[in-house]
C-alpha cells in the first residue's frame, strides 16, 4: 500500500499495475495530481538515449544511482535508464 506522500492513489495503483517501481509510479502520479504540472507536455525536449554516447549515459546513470552500471554496454544502460 502506498504511504502518505501519494497524491493520487487511483494513479499509483494503476501504474504499478502496469510494472513500474513504486519510485516511479509515485513521480508519475504525484505529477499528474499537481494543477501545476503536465506531466505529458514535459517528454520530448531531449534526444533519444540512442544518440547519446555511452560515456553520457553513464554519467547519467551515476546521477541517479543506477547499480551495475561500471559493467553495463551501451545497450544495457539505455534499458537501465528507462527501466528506471
Amino acid at each position: 500500500m502506498p504511504d502518505a506522500s501519494i497524491k493520487n492513489k487511483d494513479a499509483y495503483d494503476a501504474l504499478r499495475d502496469k510494472g513500474m517501481s513504486k519510485e516511479k509510479a509515485a513521480r508519475i502520479s504525484n505529477a499528474q495530481a499537481n494543477d501545476e504540472m503536465s506531466p505529458s507536455e514535459k517528454g520530448g525536449k531531449a534526444p533519444p538515449y540512442e544518440d547519446w554516447t555511452k560515456d553520457a549515459l553513464y554519467e547519467r546513470a551515476q546521477e541517479i544511482g543506477i547499480d551495475g552500471r561500471s559493467d553495463m554496454d551501451k545497450n544495457a544502460l539505455i534499458e537501465a535508464l528507462r527501466a528506471h
